[in-house]
């Protein structure tokens, strides 16, 4: 009986050591049938489609959890299972036992799934609500096959316990030559109430624009230490705080395919699917700046005529036309966080010489969709969005400030501070 017990518990630990051994500890989708990973807080009613535009960010003292939805395109049921990693604030995975971090057993099946309705395009929409963590920090959620075990998908989130205070504020750059172009993040943290044995260090801060973790900045020291004060300063004057301002996102509205939505020149009907066809689009960096509201590169998924974008949304492919000169030397993608913000074969544009323009066919699922383009232009260049949208200090962006600490003897990093600051919001 105990050699049963030992080889079953041998078995389970070699099995989970694999799964995340395989496990990308960063938003990731591994299976091409697996479509539209949706991650964000619970708060308003579940069709609400301007709940998908918050980030998956929660206060451990909460009375909501987090929520993940995805769709699987294979049309056929299947079966999947959770599971939960806790990271450092570098996204490495932490030296923490699962029991350290959980309420119970780590691995929780997903047992909401419902079948699209009224689609051309068939599948089983799944939904997941987060469990309850005991500790703040970087999370990974990956959800596994029931049948072969291997990833699916995973998703980043954090937990915070809002142990020290800060404020901080969005600006124009202090560069001379970046004044009309990027944007500057000062903060401030004030750390009373929780005592740091050495304030100049013990912090990692990181600050991202618009959520994205391809847009972070991070390595900060205070510029000032006030110890009598508890408070830590953050006013730089070598631009390690300023982010280039991008420009607003360019958006189409698919919520419905009885008509053409803002942003869509033509529908093409089949008995498959239904095709959108985009309005071209141009350059918009020489001085193009348009004000305009967007939701700062997300997305929201809806369906005008039911309300239920969850299951009824269906998914359609949509062109995308970027009139612009054939470059040899660069490479040109459709980005937003429907990919999320990942360039990859799936939203590369090719170039049409019969248009002069580059294309990319997307398959994406009915709602309001941001998008801009990026381009990288050498083989070791790195993306780049303003070669075609151009960098404005106007443009509306929200930035949010993780304060990480590991206590003494500590084996991880905790999320002791989070906040949002919103640069010239209109709405």
């Amino acid at each position: 009986m105990r050699l049963t017990l030992f080889v079953l518990l041998s078995l389970h630990f070699f099995t989970a050591h694999s799964q995340t051994q395989n496990v990308r500890l960063e938003d990731y989708i591994y299976n091409p049938k697996i479509a539209t990973v949706l991650l964000y807080p619970g708060i308003d009613d579940p069709e609400n489609p301007r709940r998908l535009v918050s980030p998956p960010v929660l206060p451990m003292q909460t009375s909501y959890p987090l929520v993940l939805e995805f769709d699987d395109l294979a049309a056929s049921f299947a079966g999947y299972r959770a599971k939960i990693i806790h990271c450092n604030a570098d996204w490495t995975k932490s030296n923490l036992n699962d029991i350290e971090y959980t309420y119970e057993y780590n691995e929780y099946p997903i047992n909401n799934n419902e079948q699209s309705f009224s689609t051309k395009v068939p599948y089983f929409h799944y939904r997941f609500e987060v469990p309850k963590l005991k500790l703040s920090g970087n999370y990974v959620l990956v959800v596994y096959s029931d049948t072969d075990r291997k990833p699916v998908l995973s998703r980043r989130f954090m937990i915070y316990e809002p142990r020290i205070g800060i404020s901080a504020e969005a600006r124009f750059s202090q560069g001379i030559s970046q004044q009309f172009s990027d944007q500057q993040i000062d903060f401030k943290i004030d750390y009373k109430g929780y005592p740091l044995n050495a304030p100049q260090t013990d912090l990692k801060v990181v600050i991202r624009k618009n959520f994205r973790w391809d847009q972070i900045r991070t390595g900060f020291k205070p510029t000032n230490v006030r110890p009598f004060d508890h408070l830590l300063e953050y006013t730089f004057f070598d631009l390690e705080n300023t982010f280039p301002g991008g420009n607003e996102f360019r958006y189409f509205d698919s919520r419905t395919l009885s008509a053409r939505g803002f942003g869509i020149q033509e529908l093409e009907r089949s008995d498959e699917f239904t095709k959108l066809i985009l309005f071209p689009d141009k350059p918009r960096s020489d001085n193009s700046y348009l004000q305009m509201d967007d939701l700062n590169g997300q997305y929201i998924v809806d369906q005008r005529e039911s309300g239920r974008g969850s299951v009824e949304a269906d998914y359609t492919p949509v062109i995308f036309t970027l009139r612009i000169a054939e470059d040899p030397d660069a490479t040109f993608y459709v980005n937003g966080a429907f990919n999320l913000w990942q360039l990859n074969e799936r939203n590369k544009m090719t170039f049409n010489p019969d248009l002069n323009a580059y294309e990319a066919e997307i398959f994406l699922k009915q709602g309001v969709i941001n998008y801009d383009y990026s381009a990288i232009t050498g083989p070791n260049a790195k993306p780049d969005e303003s070669v075609i949208e151009g960098n404005y200090v106007a443009t509306e962006n929200d930035y949010d400030i993780l304060v990480y600490y590991r206590p003494q003897a500590g084996r991880s990093d905790l999320l002791i501070g989070y906040k949002t600051v919103e640069w010239n919001r209109r709405r």
